[in-house]
């Protein structure tokens, strides 16, 4: 399970998904103990929770880095190692 960034206490990691075409490109933001899976496009939450606020730096993360976690997604798919993403400063 790769990890793309970390900021702020927020963990993101991205996985690959073999043998399953059809899930949504996503990525997974652990806060402590709560997970939450979002979604690449649109930037949104398919399931899990955080708390208000890391959900909201999460999302505001991902819409910076949109194009970048596309491609990771893409080089997961393939068999290749994604690029680490500049965290939230």
């Amino acid at each position: 399970m790769p990890e793309l960034s970390r900021f702020f206490g927020i963990i993101i990691r991205m996985y690959m998904e073999a043998g399953d075409p059809h899930h949504l490109p996503h990525f997974h933001a652990y806060y402590q103990d709560e997970v939450a899976v979002i979604g690449l496009n649109p930037v949104d939450l398919i399931a899990g929770s955080l708390p208000r606020r890391q959900r909201r730096l999460v999302e505001a993360w991902a819409e910076l880095h949109q194009e970048e976690l596309v491609t990771d997604w893409a080089r997961l798919q393939a068999g290749q190692v994604p690029l680490p993403i500049a965290p939230l400063e």
